[in-house]
């Protein structure tokens, strides 16, 4: 496997992270793996490789572009702003991308701290959950400076299949933030609607070959239609607490901007309810659950 010439720093290795930072070894890229449980990291560079870091200062050190996957704005900041963060370790000219999903003003924030030590940043989330991960076909929406989008390009063709810069810093994740909030709403609605198939008697696989037939038809259904019926949300592919904070950032941005998302906040309150329920570390098909109540 022919190394490219860019060393890749990786900070964040967690259900994707992990699968993602897996594609660049196989597309050929040095990586450099940081993750707060260091066996997480010492994995990928059994499996396929990779180097380990000490600490994300430590990652960056040895790397041109460096690679955030976390939970949130918090996380991203402590990884790359931080104590030992990768910004400690950054060249001039470093390119940071962050492919975690946050509010659109943190993007912004982080962005501004870290122009000011000359090192350029990209808000770039992903859709598509794990087996899109695995299988190096993930969506990113970037937002940025196009000439850096086009120097991350073949690092993120490595991770994704439509792979699309969508305007200035923060843009990302406003779109990435609605796309998941669309996709929190159908759940719970189609979680309400087995509910409701199944109180009046219906076979439910039926009612699920209808819809994927017709105008229900969507990805969420043949995703989340089984895990539901069968009340089986394990593993997660998408954790519901995380569902349920790309809602909150969700509403809080439409908010800002004067569109208040009616629906999302009917669904966020089921969804807060479940997390409440000790379901926020399962999948958030798991809504069902609040959904049904």
């Amino acid at each position: 496997m022919a190394e490219t010439t860019e060393p890749v720093a990786f900070l964040g290795l967690g259900i994707m992270g992990s699968r993602m930072a897996a594609n660049l070894r196989r597309a050929g890229f040095e990586v450099v793996a940081w993750n707060r449980t260091r066996a997480r990291a010492e994995e990928l560079a059994a499996e396929h490789g990779a180097i380990v870091a000490d600490t994300p200062a430590d990652a960056a050190a040895r790397a041109a572009v460096v690679i955030s996957m976390v939970v949130d704005a918090p996380d991203v900041e402590q990884v790359l702003l931080g104590p030992g963060g990768a910004a400690e370790g950054a060249a001039d000219g470093a390119l940071f991308v962050d492919m975690s999903t946050i509010a659109p003003t943190a993007a912004t924030g982080i962005a501004e701290r870290l122009a000011a030590r000359r090192i350029a940043f990209l808000d770039a989330p992903v859709t598509g959950s794990k087996p899109k991960a695995e299988d190096g076909t993930l969506t990113i929406m970037c937002g940025g400076d196009a000439a850096d989008f086009e120097r991350a390009r073949p690092l993120f063709e490595a991770m994704g299949r439509l792979v699309l810069h969508v305007g200035p810093q923060g843009h990302g994740q406003a779109i990435k933030l609605l796309n998941n909030t669309v996709a929190a709403v159908n759940t719970a609605v189609l979680a309400q609607a087995i509910h409701a198939g199944r109180a009046a008697g219906v076979d439910l696989d039926r009612l699920v070959e209808v819809m994927q037939a017709g105008s229900g038809g969507s990805a969420v259904l043949d995703l989340k239609a089984a895990p539901i019926i069968a009340r089986d949300y394990e593993p997660p592919l998408f954790k519901l607490d995380h569902m349920l904070k790309d809602v909150r950032h969700c509403l809080a941005a439409a908010r800002d901007a004067g569109a208040p998302l009616g629906l999302a906040e009917a669904a966020e309150r089921l969804y807060a309810a479940a997390s409440e329920a000790g379901l926020g570390d399962a999948d958030f098909a798991a809504v069902a659950e609040a959904a049904s109540a």
